[in-house]
């Protein structure tokens, strides 16, 4: 049984200006200096925010080192909940108490303009969500020709299909994005049955979040924000077409788990217009590059039908599992922090 989920008061409430945190959550000390930068971006800010948080999923050592290494107006605590990003995120918000918290990846820089960008749409009261822009930062040499920009998403970028700046998404891209801290707290949270653990290439927890959110609050609007841009970086592991394939099918899985508590209209109601237009757009217009002399465009056709394949498969295995995602109440930091 849940345990109640309660709000702190807001930071300046009685003012005008809504007030804003960035969490960022972090596991390992591979990314330590990805983490540094992360943080440190968000102290550059056109628009500084009230808070920034920096949370450690259970590693001590780490924690340290970045206590360390932070300036004194970045507050690194350690996780309260279960491992997990899910855990750390909820830590995250109850750490904090600004009405808006954004969320940004450990290994992501934000633009300058990124905070000012991400609150501008909550000027709006029936915006509860807003999805920011992740562009790759790939590392060397750059991108595989054989990657096909539809599936971005496979290392946690905006991906090519998303709608017209301003549109209402169902979900933001973990990279980057914000909720308002009234629905994170109606919602219940993230859920710890959902999402990335260590390096296990799983997701879909904002989605099944966001998708919480709705259901808490049917009036409430999620829009994207293309202007409120971070670069997250795609390491050399990321560039293979086994962890393309491998990220692929945990997705599959994920939404399995997203249809299992939610409904599959919901989990899956972005994807289908993505599965009938994008893919096929994607898939024919490497064609027509490999018929122009571009020979690597047959590569990347043949990469969204593997994708495609793979990812159905890890769905049909989630749903023959029939796991539930359970939403886990924002967790309070106590010692912790």
């Amino acid at each position: 049984m849940s345990t109640p989920v309660t709000s702190p008061p807001p930071v300046g409430a009685g003012t005008t200006r809504t007030s804003v945190a960035v969490v960022v959550c972090t596991y390992t000390l591979d990314r330590f200096e990805e983490t540094v930068a992360a943080a440190g971006s968000l102290l550059d800010q056109d628009l500084v925010p009230d808070e920034v948080v920096v949370v450690v999923d259970h590693h001590e050592e780490l924690r340290a080192r970045l206590r360390e290494q932070l300036p004194s107006q970045i507050r690194v605590v350690a996780s309260a909940g279960p491992r997990g990003l899910s855990g750390a995120r909820n830590t995250g918000v109850a750490a904090t108490t600004a009405d808006v918290v954004l969320f940004l990846d450990d290994d992501a820089v934000a633009d300058a303009g990124w905070v000012s960008a991400m609150l501008t749409p909550f000027t709006d009261d029936g915006v509860v969500g807003v999805a920011g822009w992740a562009e790759p930062a790939w590392a060397e040499p750059g991108p595989p020709r054989w990657f096909p920009a539809a599936f971005l998403w496979v290392v946690g970028c905006s991906y090519e299909g998303l709608p017209a700046d301003g549109s209402r998404v169902r979900n933001p891209i973990g990279a980057a994005m914000g909720f308002r801290r009234d629905a994170v707290m109606a919602a219940g949270g993230f859920s710890a049955a959902m999402g990335r653990v260590g390096s296990l290439p799983v997701g879909c927890e904002e989605t099944e979040m966001a998708i919480r959110v709705a259901e808490a609050l049917p009036e409430g609007q999620i829009l994207l924000a293309r202007g409120a841009t971070v670069l997250h970086r795609v390491g050399a592991p990321r560039r293979s077409l086994r962890y393309f394939v491998r990220r692929c099918y945990w997705e599959g899985v994920s939404k399995a788990v997203v249809s299992a508590h939610v409904g599959s209209g919901a989990a899956l109601e972005t994807e289908r217009s993505y599965v009938a237009r994008t893919l096929p757009a994607a898939a024919g217009r490497g064609v027509l590059d490999a018929l122009r002399g571009d020979l690597t465009g047959l590569g990347r056709s043949c990469a969204v039908t593997l994708g495609l394949a793979a990812t159905g498969t890890g769905y049909l295995r989630g749903r023959a599992t029939g796991r539930r995602a359970v939403p886990v109440p924002v967790a309070a930091v106590g010692e912790a922090a």
